[in-house]
């Protein structure tokens, strides 16, 4: 009898809650005075939820519904909040060109700082963060990537040449690894790569998988992933630490990531703390490898099934070979305009980062193409999404098709609509600053298999994942391979 009172008295108090809301926002819709602003239209939704059960069944699904019937804009309620989408680059300028007082990432991204750590990135003002940023670019410049290229080069042919005569592999499983070890030499240091590799690479394994969905929404949330995650990182802070600490009392200056990191100032003249460097190479490895190994593997895929292509660039490859014999450097590589389409063409397809995400600080107005003009609030969260931005019949034609050659001189495709048409990488203030390097990590992986293996799909060709947080492939891709050395006679 008591616990029925118990049950009583919390359902009634449900109900009143539910009454009280209700009751609220009819008075305060009759109260506040009717605002002149152009609102986007809103998604159906439920009350106070909103719509969390559409977004949770996957944010494309929605949009595939969404967009032919409300257009480029408009706004999907998530609880208390607003999410307005900015669909096409008709629409999305602001998104991509607003000052950060006016459109800012930290808010959004505040799920980050539990991984990266504190101090870099998403957990300072954005003065910091664009000091860090330089950061990156110092150590992303021409004459580094030059290096790296060297790196990656010797990386493939050692993974490789652990392959048989012939056989069968799970090609996205094999690419994954050789990015992590890339990304350990070029990024983290030859004490990583050569000694500590194995204890970096499980840590670095239990600081992704503490990444989940709940965890944008509760990045504290005590539960054993986030428990783990939490560890790894501490543990991860005490090896860079060392490392750091070894090559300074030595006085060795190393040709990596690390290094431009360790000897980095901010513009005051203060240098970058261990905690600092430590974070930056966190959040340096976990903004290229997902993104890398995702890529090299949907542009296998691709090429694999589409004989065309395939031609393409191993026809490349033997004029290379011609001009400059086995030779393989960052500037052979960037001769590769039939490999760079292809892997272009992958990342239309395939973004590994699904939607982009905003907190706008100001009003501010958009104009569809159609002529529609919307205002957009302060306060909104303001999204784009890549995966469906780069399928657009008014930009690309038959969008769903592979076809690297829509960006070939004569047709670019990408901009045709002007500048944001094309957004794998994002654009404007925060366009990826590693995308030099991950296209030169991709050319060097599939160089080096073009000119040693004929391969071929055996599994039928992947579907996407779309239960990640970053969007890759599902299950295995099945390849058999045959040994043989690429000559400009075949």
């Amino acid at each position: 009898m008591k616990m029925e009172v118990v049950d009583g008295t919390f359902l009634n108090t449900i109900l009143l809650l539910f009454t009280t809301i209700i009751i609220s926002k009819l008075i305060l819709s009759f109260i506040l005075p009717k605002s002149n602003k152009n609102l986007p239209p809103l998604v159906p939704a439920y009350p106070l939820f909103g719509g969390l059960h559409r977004f949770m069944k996957g944010p494309i699904l929605m949009l595939n519904d969404v967009y032919p019937k409300l257009g480029s804009v408009f706004t999907l309620k998530l609880f208390h909040k607003n999410i307005t989408f900015l669909i096409g680059p008709e629409v999305s300028s602001h998104f991509f060109k607003a000052q950060e007082t006016d459109m800012s990432q930290q808010e959004v991204y505040q799920f980050n700082v539990p991984t990266f750590g504190p101090g870099v990135v998403f957990d300072v003002d954005y003065s910091i963060r664009q000091e860090q940023f330089r950061f990156f670019t110092e150590a992303l410049r021409v004459n580094k990537l030059k290096s790296y290229v060297d790196q990656m080069v010797v990386e493939a042919h050692d993974y490789f040449s652990k392959w048989g005569a012939s056989g069968e592999v799970d090609l996205k499983y094999e690419l994954e690894h050789l990015i992590i070890l890339t990304a350990s030499r070029c990024l983290l240091g030859h004490e990583v790569r050569d000694k500590l590799f194995g204890d970096v690479s499980a840590l670095f394994h239990d600081l992704d998988n503490g990444m989940l969905p709940i965890s944008v929404l509760f990045p504290y949330l005590p539960i054993p992933a986030h428990r783990r995650r939490d560890n790894a990182r501490k543990k991860l802070a005490e090896i860079f630490a060392n490392i750091i600490t070894s090559r300074k009392n030595t006085g060795k200056s190393e040709d990596d990531m690390l290094q431009c990191f360790i000897d980095s100032k901010y513009k005051d003249g203060r240098p970058t703390t261990e905690t600092e460097v430590t974070g930056l190479l966190i959040a340096a490895l976990f903004a290229g490898q997902h993104t890398s190994s995702i890529t090299s593997t949907w542009t296998g895929a691709y090429l694999l099934s589409n004989k065309q292509y395939l031609s393409a660039v191993v026809d490349e490859q033997k004029k290379l070979i011609e001009k400059h014999g086995d030779r393989v450097d960052h500037d052979v590589l960037a001769e590769m305009d039939v490999l760079y389409r292809c892997i272009k063409e992958a990342l239309r397809l395939h973004p590994p980062l699904i939607m982009l995400l905003r907190s706008s600080h100001s009003d501010f107005s958009v104009k569809t193409r159609e002529g529609k003009e919307y205002d957009i609030p302060k306060g909104h969260i303001v999204a784009t999404s890549p995966a469906f931005a780069n399928r657009l019949g008014h930009i690309f034609k038959d969008p769903n098709r592979y076809d690297p050659d829509r960006f070939a001189v004569g047709r670019e495709e990408d901009k045709v609509a002007g500048a944001f048409s094309y957004i794998s990488f994002g654009g404007g203030r925060h366009g990826c600053l590693g995308e030099p390097f991950a296209y030169l990590q991709i050319k060097a992986i599939w160089t080096h298999l073009l000119r040693n293996f004929e391969l071929e799909l055996v599994s039928p060709f992947p579907e996407i994942d779309w239960n990640a947080m970053v969007v890759g492939v599902k299950g295995k891709v099945m390849v058999r391979y045959k040994r043989r050395e690429l000559s400009v006679n075949q």
